[in-house]
C-alpha cells in the first residue's frame, strides 16, 4: 500500500491471476507453506498478502473476499498468530516459525525476568498485570478474561488523566511477542447489543499456545534464532536487499 498523487494505492494482482488467494482458506495454506507472511507490501517484493490478493475486495465487508477480515478470521482461530509482528505492522506467523520468533525477540526473556532485570517499563508492566500473575506456589498464571483493546488502555491506567502512548506500547508489546490478537470483538452496548467496529483482544501467545512450545526455541541463542528467521526469508526471496528484510524481522542481536 502507498501513497500515489495524495491517493492510497494498493497493489496486488487480478482476481484472474493464477497465483492469486481468493479465499480466507488459501490464505491459511500459504502462510503455513511460508511461515510468516505481512499483512501489507514492504521492502521485499512480493512478500505480502496485499501483494497475492485482488486489490478491489479490500475493506469491502465481504467476509469471503476481503483480506482485511479474513485477519479477524484467522486471529479468532488461534491455529496462526496475528498481530504487529513486522516494523510495528501487522502480519502472521505460523506455529512451527512461532518459538523462533518469541527467542529473538524476547532475548530468552519471560516478561516477569525481564521486568525483574529491569529491562521492562512500568507502562509495559501495567498492562501485562492484566494478562499474567504469579501465584502462592510462584507459578505464572494466565487470565482467562477477554478484554477488549479499548476496555484494556482504561483499565491499565492510559488516557487523559493517565499514562501516553498507549498504541505504541500495545504494539511494542507485539513486537516482542508477549502479546499476540486472538480475535476481534465487537463493543456490547447497555442492552446487549453489538455496535462499532470490531476491536481486538489480546492474550499472550503461552495462554493460547502452551508455555512448552512457546518458548521451545530458548534453547538456542537469540542470534541463531534470528538467523534461522534471516535465512528463510532470503531463501524464500533471494534477490531481496538484505537491509529491507533486516527493516522486517528486525536487527540481529548483539
Amino acid at each position: 500500500m502507498s501513497v500515489e498523487n495524495g491517493e492510497w494505492v494498493m497493489k496486488g494482482v487480478s482476481s484472474r491471476h493464477p497465483e492469486c488467494i481468493h479465499t480466507v482458506e488459501e490464505l491459511e495454506e500459504y502462510i503455513e507453506s511460508i511461515g510468516f507472511l505481512p499483512l501489507f507490501a514492504n521492502g521485499v517484493e512480493g512478500f505480502s498478502v496485499e501483494e497475492w490478493t485482488d486489490p478491489k475486495y479490500w475493506w469491502t465487508d465481504n467476509a469471503l473476499r476481503d483480506p482485511w477480515a479474513w485477519r479477524e478470521q484467522i486471529s479468532g482461530k488461534r491455529k496462526i498468530a496475528y498481530g504487529k509482528f513486522f516494523d510495528k505492522k501487522a502480519g502472521f506467523v505460523s506455529l512451527e516459525w512461532l518459538p523462533y520468533f518469541v527467542n529473538y525477540r524476547r532475548d530468552g526473556y519471560d516478561f516477569d525476568a525481564r521486568w525483574e532485570d529491569g529491562l521492562a517499563n512500568r507502562r509495559e508492566k501495567k498492562i501485562m498485570d492484566h494478562y499474567i500473575r504469579t501465584d502462592e506456589d510462584g507459578d505464572t498464571v494466565y487470565s482467562e478474561e477477554e478484554i477488549l483493546s479499548t476496555e484494556l488502555k482504561k483499565k491499565a491506567g492510559f488516557g487523559k488523566e493517565g499514562d501516553k502512548n498507549y498504541p505504541g506500547i500495545i504494539t511494542g508489546l507485539q513486537m516482542q511477542f508477549y502479546l499476540v490478537t486472538a480475535g476481534f470483538r465487537r463493543r456490547v452496548n447497555k442492552k446487549g447489543g453489538e455496535y462499532g467496529m470490531a476491536v481486538s483482544v489480546m492474550f499472550p501467545p503461552e495462554k493460547i499456545w502452551g508455555y512448552d512450545m512457546v518458548t521451545s526455541a530458548y534453547k538456542e541463542s537469540p542470534g541463531e534464532s534470528w538467523q534461522r528467521l534471516f535465512d528463510h526469508v532470503k531463501e524464500l526471496y533471494e534477490e531481496a536487499d538484505d537491509e529491507a528484510v533486516i527493516r522486517l524481522i528486525g536487527k540481529k542481536p548483539m
